[in-house]
């Protein structure tokens, strides 16, 4: 008659650490050096901070129209329900008010939308250009590197993991040709340079959505898979400590124990 011995409590940790560890180690890697990176790079070029110059003051010599009026001409022309805000900004060399508004959508909702208006004339202009936009940002960037690339950006253009994600869009993204793969994203509505994005930021956000485990969106610390691999971590170190006293020659011995063989579960005839 053979009898089988139920496995150990040793045999039973190191199992579960071992299948742990194979799951999680990879992810924890990838924590590590991402933290490695985010530790070490300065955040002013990540941002890409030095690539842009401050806004330039507003000439208020030509400015002949009030933000009431400016709010006005725009009522005129679309169905304002509330103002969000007005401010004064220098908009392609012309002083210029963007106003952040809400509206009827017809349907019974409400939109935001972001409008220029001319505070020389008080008439409201449409959304950049595209030879504006290139303007705009060729006096906002601090290189002097040719552009390379003109695009527009859309709602429908623009993915969860797009550089320039929840941003305001249209925009135009300008790419210059230096070394850093500088691109500058210029709102059509908002009228200047919002972000300049380059590669170091590129290979932060990369790292960042591997840190976050947010493979969706990038930006979601909540999430359930990051939820999961946290728990599944302390429970790792748990096992692990589990396995280091129950394997422990000193402990053991002073528990009267006898060095512990953790191998498989053994058969006796």
């Amino acid at each position: 008659m053979t009898a089988t011995r139920s496995p150990s409590l040793t045999y039973r940790a190191r199992r579960l650490h071992r299948w742990l560890g194979l799951l999680i180690g990879i992810q924890f890697l990838l924590w590590t050096v991402g933290g490695l990176y985010f530790s070490w790079v300065d955040l002013d070029d990540v941002h890409g901070d030095h690539l842009v110059r401050p806004a330039p003051m507003v000439d208020v010599t030509g400015v002949a129209t009030t933000p009431a009026a400016a709010v006005a001409a725009l009522r005129a022309r679309e169905p304002v329900s509330s103002v969000t805000s007005v401010d004064l900004a220098m908009v392609a060399g012309a002083p210029t008010y963007r106003i952040v508004a809400t509206v009827d959508d017809g349907r019974g909702g409400t939109r935001r939308i972001r409008r220029l208006v001319d505070a020389r004339t008080g008439a409201v202009r449409g959304p950049l250009t595209r030879d504006e936009a290139v303007r705009v940002a060729q006096a906002a960037y601090t290189g002097t590197a040719p552009v390379r690339r003109v695009s527009l950006l859309t709602a429908d253009s623009v993915s969860p993991h797009h550089e320039f994600r929840e941003q305001p869009l249209p925009a135009w993204a300008v790419r210059f040709g230096d070394g850093e793969g500088a691109t500058a994203y210029v709102p059509a509505e908002v009228g200047q340079v919002l972000r300049i994005r380059n590669d170091r930021w590129r290979l932060f956000d990369f790292l960042w959505m591997l840190h976050t485990m947010d493979y969706k969106g990038r930006d979601d610390f909540n999430n359930l898979l990051l939820r999961a691999f946290s728990v599944f971590g302390l429970v790792t170190v748990a096992s692990g400590l589990t396995l280091f006293a129950l394997t422990s020659p000193t402990l053991r011995r002073r528990r009267g124990m006898r060095p512990a063989t953790g191998g498989a579960p053994v058969t006796t005839a």
